[in-house]
């Protein structure tokens, strides 16, 4: 597989597309006017404690107070393999007990703020560096999930807790794989010295404030996606290009080749056909090559994606043309996951199928689609319905609401009034205005899908429900005015 990271500098904004095959599997924006904060570590003040919900709400200078769940307020103490999740038992601690209003405190930003919640933050404090992540407030080691092969995990294991600072955690990254013990001093050393800036600056200054940021979209593109599975890396900014370079020599010189300085006159995201993709990736509907499509729809609590058969007819049977469409779904649906960075609770409602083989075929086939998202997923099954579970981790905002916003017509709700409904609720208020006024004659402008409805009804509408019949309405189509506004006008028609 050719794997390339494309990144397009502009003024205020950064992306970085990742192609796979040409084919684009993950797209990462980061605006001036709005920087994501996970990863940064503020030192915050105890706002408010809320036992009923086991949580705190934590000022950290932003927006919106973040939210502290009790969970991520307590030490992490058991040995997971999971780079990501540790267990702890939280139920025997009270949020009262941990937590006083007005005490401070340091956290660190897991999840940006999506709609009307603030960010999610947590105490376990996580410093990544290319090989390692130092856990300054655990004490235990975790491999990557993504390292498989059992004789390397116990290598790895073996190399870490050899290196781990006393009563501080460490976890070994996926990129770690088939390196040794003198690949990652560097890093551990790197990481304590970050470690002792941090905890130098947290009884300095104001509070609340922000005590560490993480690094921009661009280096951390470098740090946590430039990897030997990375053909190139190829960016359109020649200022960038040489900080990339440097940052490359430290972490991993033997890259520095595959690093490259777009410099044709052109749009690199257009050049790579990377905007039409983009395009695609904000559509409901999305075709497969079979002929079948999926649909996406984001609710309030969760994704729901429909699976259809469309134009594909199949060769043999029935039960074949839906296996082989729901197979080929769920490889689709795992893509389009990844890119556009859906999280929270997703139902999949693939075609009905019978035959229990091929729904566990389906389910397979799905977790091993699911395997190259570096964001956890986990497949909880089918129901008795035939309904797919699974989640997604949340994180960041998801790539439909970081491009585009409730439409104004609609207040997002992907569905407007009938020509003919707008025409009645307009009719029933100028109906209110004419009876209010003195006034003989009015002009009415209307939106086109709407005047000729109004004109056919105007006459009635005067004529049963106004005190003065001899008035007159002029019917006026004008393009600047919504399907469901209008405007009135008294005046003296010719």
């Amino acid at each position: 597989m050719v794997n390339e990271i494309i990144v397009d500098v502009s003024p205020g904004e950064i992306r970085v597309g990742i192609l796979e095959d040409k084919e684009l599997a993950e797209i990462h924006i980061e605006r001036t006017s709005h920087q994501g904060l996970v990863g940064n570590i503020y030192r915050g003040k105890v706002s408010s404690v809320l036992p009923g919900m086991q949580a705190a709400f934590i000022d950290i200078g932003y927006e919106k107070n973040a939210f502290l769940y009790v969970g991520d307020a307590i030490p992490k103490k058991e040995y997971s393999d999971d780079e990501t999740e540790v267990s702890s038992n939280y139920e025997e601690y009270n949020i009262t007990d941990i937590l006083k209003v007005g005490q401070e405190i340091t956290v660190q930003v897991i999840k940006e703020p999506i709609g009307t919640k603030g960010p999610r933050v947590s105490t376990h404090i996580t410093l990544p560096g290319r090989n390692l992540v130092l856990l300054p407030n655990a004490d235990y080691i975790g491999i990557s999930r993504r390292i498989e092969n059992d004789t390397e995990r116990q290598k790895l294991k073996k190399i870490a807790e050899k290196l781990k600072p006393q009563n501080m955690g460490l976890i070994v990254r996926t990129v770690s794989e088939g390196k040794e013990e003198a690949d990652f001093v560097e890093d551990v050393s790197f990481l304590l010295k970050l470690w002792a800036k941090i905890k130098e600056s947290e009884n300095k200054g104001p509070v609340p404030r922000c005590i560490h940021k993480d690094i921009n979209l661009i280096y951390r593109s470098v740090r946590d996606l430039f990897t030997w599975d990375v053909n190139k890396f190829i960016i359109n900014n020649e200022k960038e290009y040489l900080k990339v370079l440097e940052l490359v020599e430290m972490i991993s010189p033997l890259l520095k080749s595959r690093v490259e300085l777009f410099q044709k006159d052109y749009n690199i995201f257009d050049y790579y056909q990377i905007e039409t993709k983009i395009e695609r990736a904000l559509s409901r509907k999305v075709w497969l090559k079979c002929g079948g499509y999926i649909i996406i729809d984001k609710t309030e609590a969760l994704t729901v994606i429909d699976v259809n058969t469309g134009k594909f007819v199949g060769e043999s049977n029935l039960e074949e043309t839906v296996l082989k469409t729901n197979v080929e779904a769920t490889r689709e649906i795992a893509k389009q996951l990844r890119l556009r960075d859906i999280g929270g609770i997703v139902i999949i409602d693939f075609i009905d199928m019978n035959n229990s083989e091929h729904q566990q075929l389906v389910l397979d086939s799905l977790k091993q689609s699911l395997k190259s998202d570096r964001t956890k997923t986990i497949v909880l099954g089918m129901t008795e319905l035939g309904l797919v579970e699974m989640t997604r981790k949340k994180i960041r905002q998801e790539l439909s609401t970081v491009m585009s916003c409730d439409c104004p017509v609609c207040d997002g709700a992907g569905r407007v009034y009938t020509g003919e409904t707008n025409a009645m609720n307009i009719l029933r208020e100028v109906r209110e205005h004419i009876n209010c006024t003195s006034v003989k004659k009015f002009k009415l402008e209307v939106h086109p899908s709407v005047a000729p409805v109004i004109e056919d009804n105007i006459e009635r509408f005067l004529r049963n429900f106004t005190d003065n019949k001899d008035k007159k309405v002029k019917v006026t189509a004008v393009s600047d005015i919504r399907p469901a506004g209008y405007r009135i006008k008294d005046v003296d028609m010719d």
